[in-house]
C-alpha cells in the first residue's frame, strides 16, 4: 500500500473548533425528526467492515470518526489517512476499518459518513495524480486547488487538497485580497484597487490580482501586488510573459506568478514552466469522481 510522504496524521490538527458543530449538522440533515428504521434494529452491540472498493487514496477519517462518536460508536482504522486502496489482494476490495457500536448508531451514521469520505478521498485521488503529473513533467512550484467548493462542505474539500499534496489555496474572501476583472473593473483601475486594498488588509494580508495581459501585470506589480495571476493565458503565452516579467523586475520587486483557468490533467503539461510559481485549478475538487466506500455489519 503507497502512501504520501506528507506527515497526513498530522492534518486533522489543522481543523477549527467548529468542524464537530458541521457534523452535527449533516446528521441532524438526515435524520431531522423519528428514526424509524433505527427503531427496527434497537441498541444490541454489532460489528461493520469498511470496504474500499475502488481505485483512490484515503482521505477524511477525522469526519468520518465523529460522525460515528457521535452516534455513539467507535472505529478501528486499518489503513492511514493518505493510503492508496490496494484492491489486488482481496477480490476487488480492501479492508479499510472497522466500526463497533449499538447496531442503531452504525446505521444511523453510515450514509452519511460514507458520504463526507468518499468525496473527501475522491479529492484527494484527483489531487494526487495532478500532482503527480507535473511533477513528472518537471514543475516544482505549487500546485493548489481553488475557492469552488461546496457550500457548507469547503472544509473537507480543502482537506483533502491538502492529504492529496496539493495547495488549498485561500480558505474564503477574509484569507487574502484576490482582486478579479471584476472588481478591477467596479474600481476603475488595478492601481486604484490595489491601492484601496492596502489601505484596509494590514501588513499581514497578501493582495493578488487576476490579469489578462502583460501590461495589466506589469501594472500589478508596480502597484505593489504580491500574487499576480496569469489568467486565461495559452500555454505558450504563460512562458512568454511569465518570464519576460521576472526579468524585467528581477531586482526591484518581489512577487509570485499564478497561472489559472480551465487547466486540467489532459491540458496542465504545456503550462509548466520554471518562472510560475502557483499552477491552480479547480479540476482536482469540483465535479471529480468519488471513491466508493460500504459499511458491512458483519453477521
Amino acid at each position: 500500500m503507497a502512501s504520501s510522504s506528507t506527515p497526513q496524521g498530522s492534518l486533522a490538527h489543522l481543523l477549527p473548533p467548529s468542524w464537530k458543530t458541521c457534523v452535527a449538522a449533516w446528521l441532524a440533515e438526515d435524520t431531522p425528526s423519528f428514526d424509524y428504521a433505527g427503531f427496527v434494529v434497537g441498541e444490541a452491540p454489532r460489528v461493520a467492515t469498511l470496504w474500499g472498493k475502488s481505485a483512490g487514496v484515503i482521505a477524511g477519517r477525522p469526519f468520518f470518526d465523529e460522525v460515528f462518536a457521535q452516534c455513539g460508536c467507535s472505529v478501528e482504522w486499518l489503513a492511514d489517512e493518505g493510503t492508496e486502496l490496494d484492491l489486488a489482494s482481496g477480490a476487488g476490495k480492501m479492508r479499510v476499518a472497522t466500526v463497533r457500536g449499538p447496531v442503531r448508531g452504525i446505521l444511523l451514521g453510515e450514509r452519511v459518513a460514507l458520504n463526507s469520505l468518499a468525496r473527501c478521498s475522491g479529492i484527494a485521488t484527483c489531487s494526487r495524480d495532478l500532482v503527480t503529473r507535473v511533477r513528472a513533467a518537471g514543475y516544482k512550484g505549487i500546485l493548489a486547488g481553488t475557492r469552488k467548493t461546496t457550500p457548507g462542505f469547503r472544509l473537507v474539500e480543502k482537506y483533502g487538497m491538502l492529504v492529496g499534496g496539493a495547495d488549498a489555496h485561500r480558505m474564503d474572501l477574509s484569507s487574502m485580497v484576490m482582486l478579479k476583472d471584476n472588481h478591477v473593473w467596479s474600481r476603475g483601475s488595478i492601481t486604484d484597487a490595489v491601492k484601496a486594498a492596502k489601505s484596509v488588509a494590514g501588513f499581514s494580508m497578501k493582495i493578488e490580482v487576476e490579469v489578462q495581459s502583460e501590461a495589466e501585470a506589469d501594472e500589478a506589480i508596480e502597484a505593489g501586488a504580491d500574487v499576480v495571476m496569469l489568467d486565461n493565458f495559452t500555454g505558450d503565452g504563460v512562458k512568454i510573459a511569465a518570464r519576460s516579467l521576472k526579468e524585467r523586475w528581477q531586482g526591484k520587486r518581489h512577487f509570485l506568478l499564478e497561472v489559472s483557468g480551465g487547466l486540467r490533467p489532459d491540458n496542465v503539461e504545456p503550462y509548466v514552466c520554471h518562472d510560475v510559481d502557483i499552477i491552480s485549478t479547480s479540476s482536482i475538487h469540483q465535479g471529480v469522481p468519488h471513491v466508493d466506500f460500504s459499511l458491512k455489519i458483519e453477521h
